[in-house]
């Protein structure tokens, strides 16, 4: 069972090692590497680009965004001047690519962002971005092999399009065996709690508006994980 530590990226007592730096839960590392494994088969090279994140990490991403000392992108992928936008502005702003910190599905050793290092040309860098995914993007033929293979090994995509809260994620997978009880294990309250005696940048408001942040952006949608319900994994 994972601990409220786990679910918040305050603990590292349920991971493991993956590749270098990438840690996963072990049961998700097993059923990548199946998956990495079928996908070196018919060509690609499928690399992870970021795994887990811890509350800190996270918690500096969130705060340099909202002093702007990192850039908050808009919905075309480019940079916003929130110089002007209220702390509601800013937080929603925010919230369309980065979560909040503890909130974040990379605390919880089931989610990764991937890639294909061949396929990218040279002199490029990995931007993480919807176009890089999409029809004459870099990565469009990955993406299409996963879309069509991924489910197999018990992997989904948990934000497949934008529908007004987290902006489209075409590079974030998730294992849905484990991930489906992180979802259902976090909430406001215990989120709250991870948020004690830590600077967060928009307490104030984020505390006031949490169930209504949670709905839009946390929250998954139904269906977009069912098609992983009762789906043959490889992971052990």
């Amino acid at each position: 069972m994972i601990t409220p530590a786990m679910l918040t990226g305050q603990s590292e007592e349920h991971l493991v090692t993956l590749t270098g730096n990438h840690r996963l839960q072990p049961e998700a590392v097993n059923a990548f590497l199946a998956m990495q494994a079928a996908a070196k088969e018919v060509g690609f090279n499928l690399q992870p680009a970021s795994t887990f994140r811890d509350f800190t990490r996270q918690q500096m991403i969130w705060n340099e965004k909202f002093i702007g000392l990192r850039p908050v992108m808009d919905a075309m992928s480019q940079p916003m001047d929130i110089s002007t936008l209220d702390d509601e502005q800013r937080c929603c702003a925010i919230l369309r690519w980065s979560a909040m910190p503890g909130a974040s599905r990379h605390h919880w050793g089931t989610d990764l962002d991937i890639y294909d290092p061949d396929l990218l040309p040279e002199g490029e860098k990995l931007q993480l971005e919807p176009w890089e995914y999409e029809e004459n993007g870099y990565f469009y033929p990955l993406s299409c092999w996963l879309s069509a293979n991924m489910n197999r090994y018990g992997f989904y995509r948990p934000f497949v399009s934008d529908q007004g809260g987290v902006a489209a994620e075409p590079w974030h997978l998730s294992y849905y065996p484990l991930a489906q009880q992180a979802e259902h294990l976090l909430t406001p309250e215990l989120l709250l709690s991870a948020w004690q005696d830590k600077e967060i940048a928009g307490f104030s408001w984020l505390s006031c508006h949490l169930n209504q942040v949670f709905k839009r952006f946390i929250t998954l949608p139904n269906g977009v994980s069912s098609s992983c319900i009762g789906s043959q994994t490889t992971g052990g």
